[in-house]
């Protein structure tokens, strides 16, 4: 047989799967699944307020009260695990004060810590100076733990560079001085703390002040007693919660502390504005970020 010889299918047999491929449906547009959308925010804003309330969050530094260590503008990580949980670690502080930590451990003397004043709602940051028993006294301005005198070393006075977040004091050797190229610091004179432990920090001691002077208070059991590093401009336990004083009222319950702070993420100066972001970089101070809060330790007074 030739090929001429050989059927041949009809040429029409070709056009209905080219009407089939035309005719195919286009793909339905799906809408937007919004509550599915719902669902993935709220997930997520979970998990955000767990890690805040349970691992670490974020904290502003609003005032003096830490000079030099801290300065107004610092921006710092909390870390909410070292001394297990309790009523201050969710977010804003939204469970009522209950009694007991859940795997609660003490802090170190000369840790720096979050603390909520007891019946207030807001957080302080104080360094621990007192555990649990120890007998804690000043006497013009000198601190003694356990009726031994804390040893003290007077330091170079700290230069720290004037802007709008700092407020210098102008006693006791304090106030403003010229540096490098005319620019303006605030002159802080330094004495250095050395706990029993052998952890040693910073304080500014622009002079003697009613706080300077306390009889001796006894730290009842689980409770710290916190002081802040600019001794002279501190609401801390030595002073009563009440205002015009808004301090510590004496040894803090340990389950008012909500965290122990780590590191500065960054700093500002107070010259940024949320309407101009350039000025958020602007007002970054530099040499900051980073810079680790855990004193520094030597051997342990014998």
């Amino acid at each position: 047989m030739t090929d001429s010889d050989r059927p041949v299918a009809p040429a029409q047999d070709a056009a209905p799967a080219a009407q089939d491929v035309q005719a195919s449906p286009a793909p339905a547009i799906k809408g937007t699944d919004w509550w599915g959308e719902i669902k993935a925010i709220f997930w997520l804003i979970l998990a955000v307020l767990a890690f805040h309330s349970f691992i670490a969050k974020p904290f502003y530094i609003p005032s003096e009260s830490m000079m030099p260590v801290l300065l107004k503008g610092d921006r710092l990580v909390v870390s909410k695990y070292p001394y297990g949980w309790s009523w201050v670690s969710p977010s804003f502080h939204i469970m009522p004060p209950v009694s007991g930590r859940l795997f609660g451990s003490l802090p170190e003397r000369g840790d720096i810590v979050i603390v909520t004043p007891p019946g207030g709602r807001s957080d302080y940051i104080k360094r621990v100076i007192g555990l649990p028993g120890d007998r804690i006294q000043m006497i013009a301005g000198q601190l003694y733990i356990n009726g031994r005198r804390v040893p003290r070393e007077r330091r170079p006075d700290a230069m720290i560079p004037i802007d709008p977040n700092v407020v210098c004091p102008t006693a006791g050797g304090s106030g403003r001085a010229r540096g490098p190229g005319g620019a303006e610091y605030c002159r802080l004179p330094i004495v250095r703390e050395t706990l029993p432990n052998g952890r040693r920090y910073d304080t500014v001691d622009i002079g003697l002040t009613p706080a300077d002077d306390f009889a001796p208070v006894v730290v009842p059991p689980g409770h710290l007693w916190l002081m802040g590093d600019n001794r002279d401009q501190s609401a801390d336990s030595r002073f009563a919660a009440e205002p015009p004083h808004n301090g510590l009222g004496g040894p803090v319950p340990w389950e008012n502390i909500g965290g122990r702070a780590e590191f500065i993420t960054f700093s500002l100066d107070g010259t940024s504005s949320y309407l101009n972001p350039i000025s958020w970089f602007t007002a970054l101070r530099g040499g900051r970020a980073g810079s680790s809060l855990h004193p520094e330790r030597t051997a342990p007074a014998q």
